[in-house]
């Protein structure tokens, strides 16, 4: 018995699929009748589609490449969600067009709205950058990921190198989130809350600090291997956020802190809250396509945290409480 070690459960999903293809085993009867099955088919057009279809069922455009079938719809819809926040890609919208050119359109697709769809409706991508982004698509769901985290390297390079940042950014966002794929299943964690499959050596954590509303301010504090790292501490002066509000304050200094590509990505985020702050982390990584796990330390009336947590977690959080705090005192003072 021969066997082939992926990166993680998402891969051998897609592994899975491309040897029932080659070898369609006679022995399998589960997976004989694979009509029932379904097959993610990207289909021949200007503006390429990816969609989820059932094999031997598809009759719209051309198809240009189809893979599959596979044996868990529920596992595909899950997975296939996953990539499509590294590579976004269409699936409904009517690309922009000369005619549609005159047509005021108010707002882009859902999915644009919420970082699934890289702006085709709205014109925001080229035909070029577009295939570029499908062609790496292909890619991964062809088993060669190792390619496509070269490819991306080199021209993430000549991107900063010309001075062009924001592609620069986006690029290291892909690479980032093609080697810190997760598992489609739900992520189990330690008794330290620290996920087992993510190899946790930097953290980051963030924290708020203000007086009686005002002069608020942010702090994110960075932990590796279990040792602060104060000089890669960062503090931020809320522009956006005038009176009290943790919500708004933690998506302000998590989405400007997401905009500094040259700072090394956490493989696990610390927040100071409940689980209102984590889903707001978690939303502004969504935000980005990134699947950085999130870890709330929840305190006591003694400002205690009330659930074991991992010395390193609890180190990054005092560290980001410290920091702030003393960051809100120094503007006070100086305003004052």
């Amino acid at each position: 018995v021969d066997f082939k070690k992926t990166d993680s459960v998402l891969e051998a999903i897609l592994l899975e699929a491309d040897l029932i293809k080659k070898f369609k085993s006679p022995y399998n009867t589960e997976l004989k009748d694979d009509k029932s099955f379904n097959c993610i088919v990207i289909t021949d057009e200007e503006f390429p589609r990816v969609l989820l279809v059932r094999q031997n069922s598809y009759s719209g455009h051309a198809v240009k490449n189809i893979f599959g079938p596979f044996p868990n719809s529920a596992h595909l819809k899950l997975a296939l969600k996953i990539i499509r926040r590294i590579f976004q890609f269409r699936d409904t919208c009517i690309p922009y067009s000369d005619v549609l050119k005159n047509i005021r359109i108010s707002k882009p697709c859902f999915n644009c709205q919420i970082g699934l769809c890289p702006g085709v409706c709205t014109g925001e991508i080229t035909t070029k950058e577009y295939r570029k982004n499908i062609k790496r698509l292909v890619l991964f769901l062809s088993g060669k990921k190792t390619q496509i985290v070269k490819e991306l390297g080199r021209e993430m390079k000549r991107a900063a190198g010309a001075q062009e940042f924001e592609r620069a950014g986006e690029l290291k966002r892909q690479l980032f989130a093609l080697k810190h794929i997760q598992d489609i299943a739900l992520l189990k964690k330690q008794d330290s809350y620290i996920p087992r499959n993510v190899g946790v050596t930097r953290i980051e954590a963030y924290d708020l600090s203000h007086f009686g509303g005002k002069n608020i301010v942010g702090a994110m504090a960075v932990v590796e291997n279990r040792e602060a790292k104060p000089s890669e501490y960062r503090l931020f002066k809320l522009r956006g956020v005038k009176t009290q509000n943790e919500v708004a304050g933690l998506q302000e200094i998590l989405r400007r802190r997401l905009k500094h590509i040259k700072w090394s990505f956490p493989q696990l985020i610390v927040v100071d809250g409940n689980e209102v702050q984590k889903k707001t982390a978690e939303k502004v990584l969504a935000e980005k396509g990134l699947n950085i796990p999130v870890v709330a330390v929840v305190k006591t009336t003694h400002h205690r945290p009330r659930e074991k947590l991992s010395s390193a977690i609890l180190l990054a959080n005092s560290e980001a409480h410290r920091f702030a705090l003393r960051f809100q005192k120094k503007v006070r003072y100086n305003v004052g």
